[in-house]
């Protein structure tokens, strides 16, 4: 397969059905798993309701506190920063919300392709920011696993590519976004089998802590 338009078809069509049905199954049995064995039975008596608490620290935990920021600043800046950066490329830059449509029949307003070519270089610098001081401090360096290299790796990739083939700076086209989708089919396969699962379970995770302290009475 040496033609560039070849190259694109094969990611677009059978990679692609590939990487979206190992992402579907592979998250269904997550999140199954979770729903399973996630809690067990409680016969205490009950002194707050569950609802509430769950759905308050869901936001508290969402957002950083001054403490946190305080000790912490370049966590909390550049992983926001990163972060939004990622979603709003992912769910704003308006051929990916096409997709969307085409894949779950539902669609939103997308942002100028400007805004998100220039969120998309902040995610950069803020990415390559993150390894750096990964590497750079002597605890986070420590108890880095293989794993946070494998899960930075498969993020910038995706985004990186995505940046050069919007811009053309990878010729011809179709191969820059070929390597594009093909690095997204990457990172959908080793979503559910990875850290990466959190994109889905936090939230989760956060009202379970928050509903449990709820039941007791006490805030998480």
């Amino acid at each position: 397969m040496s033609d560039p338009m070849d190259f694109l078809l094969l990611t677009k069509g059978p990679l692609f059905d590939l990487a979206i049905t190992v992402f579907a199954l592979g998250m269904a049995a997550r999140l199954l798993e979770i729903l399973i064995n996630g809690r067990r039975p409680n016969y205490s008596e009950a002194r707050g309701g569950q609802w509430l608490p769950g759905l308050r620290t869901v936001l508290t935990r969402s957002v950083p506190d001054p403490g946190t920021f305080k000790r912490a600043p370049f966590n909390v800046v550049v992983g926001w920063l990163w972060h939004l950066g990622f979603i709003v490329t992912l769910l704003f830059f308006i051929p990916h919300i096409a997709l969307i449509k085409s894949l779950l029949g539902i669609s939103w307003p997308g942002l100028p392709n400007p805004v998100v070519d220039l969120v998309t270089a902040v995610t950069l610098v803020a990415l390559v920011a993150t390894l750096v001081h990964r590497r750079t401090h002597p605890v986070k360096r420590r108890i880095s696993t293989l794993e946070d290299y494998l899960v930075w790796t498969l993020v910038f990739l995706v985004v990186l590519s995505g940046y050069l083939a919007y811009n053309r700076i990878i010729n011809p086209y179709p191969l820059a976004l070929g390597l594009h989708i093909l690095s997204a089919e990457v990172f959908l396969i080793v979503l559910p089998f990875t850290k990466l699962t959190h994109i889905f379970t936090a939230f989760i995770a956060r009202w379970y802590n928050g509903a449990s302290f709820g039941r007791r009475g006490v805030e998480s």
